[in-house]
C-alpha cells in the first residue's frame, strides 16, 4: 500500500494519542482516519433510508412531530 507523509501540529497528535490511547503518532492518525470514514458511512446509511422515497419516487406519509 503506497504511504503518504504529512506534517501535523504534534500537540495535536499528542492529544489524540491519549484520547485514542494509541502509543505511536501513526496509530493516532490512523484511528482519526478510521473514525472519519466509519462516522461518513453511518451518516450514508441513515440518510439513504429517508432519501429512497424521494428517489423512487414513492409516495410516504411524513413522520409525525416528536416532542
Amino acid at each position: 500500500m503506497p504511504k503518504v507523509n504529512i506534517a501535523l501540529d504534534a500537540e495535536l497528535v499528542v492529544e489524540v494519542m491519549v484520547l485514542a490511547g494509541v502509543n505511536t503518532p501513526q496509530d493516532a492518525v490512523e484511528a482519526v482516519v478510521r473514525d472519519y470514514i466509519a462516522r461518513g458511512h453511518r451518516t450514508e446509511a441513515r440518510t439513504a433510508g429517508r432519501d429512497e422515497p424521494v428517489r423512487t419516487g414513492e409516495i410516504v406519509p411524513p413522520e409525525p412531530q416528536q416532542g
